[in-house]
């Protein structure tokens, strides 16, 4: 059977794993976001676009969203390393 200590460890590890995953994913789509809308400004500077705000509203969006998450799944595995630590 698995001792409760590296039940912990492994559950850490997983949550670390996903935690990149998840900041990565946000990451990628606040990136298209902002590509779509630089495209747009600039299509819409040369007179070819007219949806530019909204690309630009969606990719602010995006983008606090992303930090959000970020700065969530921080907080939780900076909590769930110091309740290992504490058991330690």
């Amino acid at each position: 059977m698995v001792d409760f200590d590296e039940n912990d460890t492994f559950a850490v590890q997983v949550l670390e794993a996903m935690s990149a995953l998840i900041i990565s994913a946000f990451s990628l789509v606040a990136a298209l976001a902002w590509n779509e809308a630089i495209k747009t400004a600039i299509a819409n500077l040369l007179g070819t676009g007219d949806e530019g705000l909204g690309l630009f509203i969606y990719a602010i969006i995006v983008t606090i969203i992303a930090v959000i998450m970020a700065i969530v799944i921080t907080r939780a595995i900076r909590k769930a390393k110091a309740a290992q630590k504490k058991k330690q």
